[in-house]
């Protein structure tokens, strides 16, 4: 998989970043989009050092430290800065092991303090009344329901749901198999509700969709072909705003639902964090903050004392 740099750097300097990323890709099976985020990042830097006759494998720390100051100064965020510095750390670190660079310049740059934003999420009520916005009367309308029926109960990751194969679905066990980050497997539960709606899905309107030609999308366009996470997300925002919803959603508002409304109902940490595929329990670890703050609302609201 080669992936292109940008084409305004130096041809070697080019070819230095192609490298890099066919490595991630094929150590790490890296996502696209992860892959694309380093390569947005890399460019940037190797463009700014190359305005001031500097390259990427001559850069030290106190150039790093320049360039980081510069994009905060220009109002960036901690926690993109942070994101920035680990694609910088990991760029040097492959550069000093494949000893093309003497020293890693990253090694004495701490990363700003981020803190942790708790994700924004839904209540139950709001996720019902998602779940109804997309009309039943259309083939579209069916498969739309499914899909928000599916991600709901499975915690998905967008990407993941609009690149479900039909392969990936057990309907005997009730079951889909979903290919994460990093390549790795793991076995989620449909659930009664998704699983009656996936079996109507399949029998009404994905035949529909494909209008008899060979597909391996569970949910197909109405072309029969893939659907993007950017057209999935606007068909969210749409049934959101026919629901009444006035909150900002994001691409995960309804996995952080899923795991936020499962903790609230006493599922365990370890479970809710196999479910949704992250390597570290911290990482899952922010929801039962979500599900505090949402008994502390419950308090203020109900309690005669609250």
């Amino acid at each position: 998989m080669s992936i292109a740099a940008d084409r305004r750097l130096p041809e070697d300097e080019r070819r230095l970043l192609e490298t890099f990323l066919d490595a991630l890709w094929m150590e790490q099976g890296l996502s696209a989009n992860t892959l694309a985020a380093y390569r947005a990042d890399l460019g940037a830097l190797g463009l700014w050092l190359a305005a001031r006759d500097s390259r990427l494998a001559g850069a030290g720390r106190a150039d790093l430290m320049a360039f980081l100051a510069e994009r905060m100064s220009g109002g960036a965020r901690p926690r993109s800065t942070a994101r920035l510095l680990s694609s910088l750390r990991r760029f040097y670190r492959y550069l000093a092991r494949e000893g093309r660079i003497p020293e890693d310049p990253t090694l004495r740059i701490d990363a700003p303090r981020t803190g942790r934003p708790l994700p924004k999420t839904l209540t139950e009520e709001e996720v019902e009344a998602l779940l109804a916005a997309p009309p039943l009367d259309t083939v579209l309308g069916l498969r739309d329901r499914t899909m928000l029926e599916v991600l709901y109960a499975c915690g998905l990751r967008v990407s993941e749901l609009v690149g479900l194969q039909l392969g990936q679905v057990n309907l005997r066990q009730g079951v889909v198999r979903i290919t994460g980050k990093g390549g790795k497997e793991r076995l989620v539960p449909l659930g009664e509700e998704a699983l009656a709606w996936l079996e109507r899905y399949l029998r009404e309107a994905r035949p529909s969709l494909l209008r008899g030609r060979a597909g391996s999308a569970l949910f197909p366009t109405g072309r029969g072909a893939t659907m993007t996470r950017q057209a999935f997300w606007y068909l969210i925002k749409r049934y959101a705003l026919s629901a009444g919803i006035a909150k900002p959603l994001s691409p995960h508002t309804l996995r952080h639902a899923f795991a936020t409304h499962l903790i609230n109902h006493g599922a365990d940490l370890r479970v809710v964090q196999l479910l949704l595929g992250h390597s570290d329990l911290s990482t899952t670890q922010i929801y039962t903050h979500v599900a505090r703050e949402r008994l502390k609302d419950l308090h203020a609201r109900h309690h005669p004392r609250g």
